[in-house]
């Protein structure tokens, strides 16, 4: 399998700054929200210019979109490192209880930042096309890793169902959590919730 180069300073730079942007809006759309929320605000909160802001970014709804990739991208990276001929739901399902674990305050805070973002998208269709567009990204993106773990043993139609699907569930699990006021951990947790619909979706009901 090859690998890919690490990124350079220019790409790791790039990728801060989006972040710290992504922060701040973050942290202005859970005070204000986002009709209560400017660009120039956002920009200003995360110390870059309003032209730097729309390098990166096509809207204030746009700016969130990687932190609301931050989950996925860690999944997928924990799913590529699974050893070859792992069966694929074994596979999903520990991928997905070690991405959504809070092991600490960090995790924690990142998962209840989502659920602010996901509550805010209720009642945004910007915001809420946001997260749509960043769960099909993380679909299309799922089907190579799915390609590899699967090999021979399924074909193409059934890799893009798999990664659909698996996409889906955790997205259904997380929203259905950011409804409630679960904590991050126990049983109505985002990891337990996630894991409860990939093994619908097997047709198992346990381990």
């Amino acid at each position: 399998m090859s690998t890919k180069p690490p990124p350079s300073l220019t790409e790791r730079r790039k990728a801060a700054t989006q972040l710290d942007i992504a922060h701040a809006a973050a942290e202005l759309f859970a005070t204000r929200g986002p009709h209560g929320t400017t660009a120039e605000e956002i920009a200003g909160r995360a110390g870059v210019a309003l032209r730097t802001f729309y390098r990166y970014f096509r809207s204030k709804q746009d700016a969130v979109s990687p932190l609301l990739a931050t989950g996925a991208d860690r999944w997928r990276a924990l799913l590529e490192a699974t050893e070859p001929g792992t069966a694929l739901p074994r596979a999903l399902e520990t991928a997905v209880e070690q991405a959504l674990a809070t092991p600490d305050e960090e995790a924690v805070q990142g998962l209840l930042r989502t659920r602010g973002l996901l509550r805010a998208a209720a009642d945004d269709p910007a915001l809420r096309a946001v997260w749509y567009r960043v769960n099909q990204e993380s679909e299309e993106r799922l089907v190579p890793v799915i390609t590899r773990l699967a090999g021979a043993d399924m074909e193409p139609l059934e890799v893009r169902l798999a990664a659909a699907a698996a996409t889906d569930a955790i997205r259904i699990a997380l929203e259905t959590w950011a409804a409630t006021d679960a904590g991050t951990d126990g049983p109505d947790s985002p990891a337990a919730l996630a894991v409860r619909c990939l093994r619908r979706l097997a047709g198992t009901t346990g381990p």
